[in-house]
């Protein structure tokens, strides 16, 4: 008998690159300028597109890493982020403290709506950062997910774990550069709608992603909220993936649990069209909660979700 056929299976390892960030949030209407308004409410949480991917993986089953740079030690920014990833299940070991730098933090603004419009301060001495050696990085790594703006201090690491067959999902959030190292040193290219026309210096999302195809062999997508998600499949055809239709009152955040849920199931082997809709379906669910990737779902509640719409169909 083979006793390792019942044991329970390891859940995949994702490394989470990027700036950790603290996020202050106000549910307010934004203020005009020179105004003042009240807010309705407050939090104080931990945030930045790689943390909370992290947290998103964590919460649908994955093992999520963190690895970047904050500011120093002593800062109470850091131990506040600290503390709140172990309550997560994170693994920090791989945070690198840069002395006397500040750690990134944001003031956001939540409206009526759900839409957010954020200010963040990140001290530009962070992009100096070294990360650890490549081998203690890609140790029992199933995944790397990335976000564009890391590229300076972590295309090396990407192009080395695309060559050992190590799946790299960027999250591209701002324009790139058409030779940018990210371009080959990754295996999906996830872009905002906006970054993607910029990227390809085009105004169709379509066209920007045929035109990228030529530059590179990965994978390449364009979220577009509540347009949903558009994509060249393996025979360099257009597809879509629908939003879900809910309800939304905060969209903080769910650009990353998007991207952390669609790089587990690459990990998971799911099929590049059940994983964009295993993605869209997780991130639809954030966007119906408070709180950020903290609002992120549960495993459970997005395989329920996906029962519940599985015949209808997203819209």
């Amino acid at each position: 008998m083979n006793f390792q056929d019942g044991a329970p299976k390891v859940p995949p390892r994702i490394l989470c690159i990027g700036l950790p960030v603290r996020d202050l949030t106000f549910r307010v209407n934004v203020p005009a300028r020179g105004s003042k308004e009240h807010a309705t409410h407050f939090a104080e949480i931990c945030g930045g597109n790689a943390l909370n991917a992290a947290i998103g993986i964590a919460r649908l089953g994955g093992r999520a890493s963190i690895c970047g740079p904050m500011g120093d030690s002593r800062e109470t920014s850091s131990r506040y982020i600290f503390d709140k990833m172990a309550e997560e299940g994170i693994d920090t070991n791989h945070l690198i403290h840069m002395p006397d730098l500040v750690t990134p933090i944001s003031a956001i603004m939540i409206d009526e709506t759900g839409e957010r419009s954020i200010v963040t301060f990140r001290d530009p001495d962070l992009w100096k950062v070294k990360l650890p050696s490549t081998e203690l990085l890609l140790e029992d790594c199933a995944a790397i997910l990335t976000e564009s703006r890391c590229a300076p201090f972590c295309t090396e690491l990407c192009a080395e774990a695309v060559r050992r067959g190590i799946p790299v999902v960027v999250d591209v959030d701002r324009a790139m550069s058409m030779r940018e190292g990210l371009l080959t040193a990754s295996s999906h290219l996830v872009f905002s709608s906006e970054p993607l026309q910029e990227t390809a210096d085009v105004t169709d999302d379509g066209q920007a992603l045929h035109k990228l195809a030529k530059l590179t062999p990965s994978f390449l997508a364009g979220t577009r909220g509540p347009r949903g998600t558009i994509w060249l499949n393996e025979q360099g055809e257009l597809e879509e993936t629908a939003a879900f239709p809910v309800h939304t009152v905060d969209t903080l955040g769910a650009g990353d649990v998007f991207h952390g849920a669609f790089a587990l199931a690459v990990t998971e082997g799911q099929e590049l069209r059940q994983a964009l809709r295993f993605a869209s379906a997780a991130a639809a669910l954030k966007c119906t909660r408070h709180g950020g990737a903290y609002a992120a779902p549960q495993r459970a509640e997005v395989e329920a979700f996906l029962d519940q719409h599985a015949e209808a169909g997203p819209a």
